[in-house]
């Protein structure tokens, strides 16, 4: 029954050319990954830091080393219940958490889904795929490319300046696709609602955190003719009830939240709430992805070409085709 931490390590997947928000570039991910090992079976989960909380993979892979003597006479449905206890909210908590679900559901018998107690098996769903921040033709040429690949709903990375210029760029590039947009807190200075009309005009059907964090008040006056989606502002249940009278919906990662525990749990709340949901996820690779696939049945909006923005995945990774993730058959 009991349960050991087989390896802790950190790992870095480069990306396929850059990816840009506005917060800077980067060329690679470092993640965290968590092996847990119990009656001859071995379970594994993938954390990316969050990077605006001033995590990093190092760190991550400590947390996970410092827990570790706590587990060691449990079984993995205990150990998975003690972390959330042991463990803040984070990458360390989420890598620990998917690697026990993993290992319960192979000791038990059982596909992930069904140890979550989902009705069926995940079927495809169509992900957004990010459009990088830069100029608007730069990102016109990469929607048009993304469309040629088959991508139906994109993502655009916002700044809070020149942004209705970057929109018409991606909507000229991919006149036929849907657009959602991620404004990553920056539009705290500027008009939100004549922004999110001008933008609304445009196709975007949904803005993902308009607001700074701690400045989400800043909606309340606001009745924009698309939805609000809270990602930095809302990470676990505890903040639903502080963002739920400003925003429409909730981005839930597991890396946020720390784990697919706490995410399931977040997914409730949204519900009850009257939010919708949105099944997001860091650069990762397909590891990090499978348990969010799970999650992503539920979502109104899909976000986890992850894994697509890397210049590999791991072996037998989900596989993006025609604007859909799908698991490798």
């Amino acid at each position: 029954m009991a349960v050991h931490l087989k390896s802790a390590r950190v790992e870095r997947w480069p990306v396929a050319g850059s990816f840009i928000i506005s917060r800077g570039a980067t060329a690679h991910v470092d993640v965290v990954v968590a092996e847990v090992e119990g009656e001859g079976a071995i379970g594994r989960g993938e954390g990316t830091p969050v990077y605006y909380l001033g995590e990093d993979a190092v760190g991550c892979r400590d947390q996970l080393l410092r827990v570790a003597p706590y587990m060691a006479e449990m079984g993995a449905a205990e150990a998975r219940a003690a972390v959330q206890e042991l463990m803040p909210p984070g990458a360390a908590r989420n890598a620990i958490d998917c690697a026990l679900w993993d290992l319960e559901a192979r000791q038990r018998g059982l596909r992930l889904w069904q140890l979550a107690g989902c009705d069926g098996p995940p079927t495809a769903r169509t992900t957004a795929y990010t459009i990088s921040l830069g100029t608007p033709g730069a990102m016109a040429e990469a929607a048009a490319t993304a469309e040629a690949d088959g991508y139906h709903l994109l993502k655009i990375k916002l700044t809070g300046e020149g942004d209705r210029l970057r929109v018409a760029g991606v909507r000229k590039g991919a006149p036929n696709a849907r657009l959602i947009a991620d404004a990553n807190e920056s539009w705290g200075q500027i008009d939100i609602l004549s922004e999110a009309e001008a933008l609304a005009d445009m196709g975007v059907e949904m803005i993902e955190q308009p607001a700074p964090v701690g400045a989400d008040a800043l909606l309340d006056p606001i009745y924009a003719p698309i939805p609000f989606v809270a990602d930095e502002s809302c990470h676990t249940v505890a903040d639903v009830a502080r963002i739920g009278p400003f925003y429409d919906g909730v981005n839930i990662k597991l890396d946020k939240a720390g784990g697919l525990t706490e995410a399931l749990r977040l997914a409730d709340a949204a519900d009850a709430a009257g939010l919708s949901i949105m099944a997001g996820c860091m650069l990762c690779t397909s590891l990090a992805v499978a348990p969010a696939f799970v999650l992503a049945q539920r979502a109104r909006w899909v976000d986890l070409d992850g894994p697509a923005l890397l210049e590999r995945d791991r072996e037998g990774g989900f596989e993006f085709r025609e604007g859909q993730i799908a698991p490798s058959v």
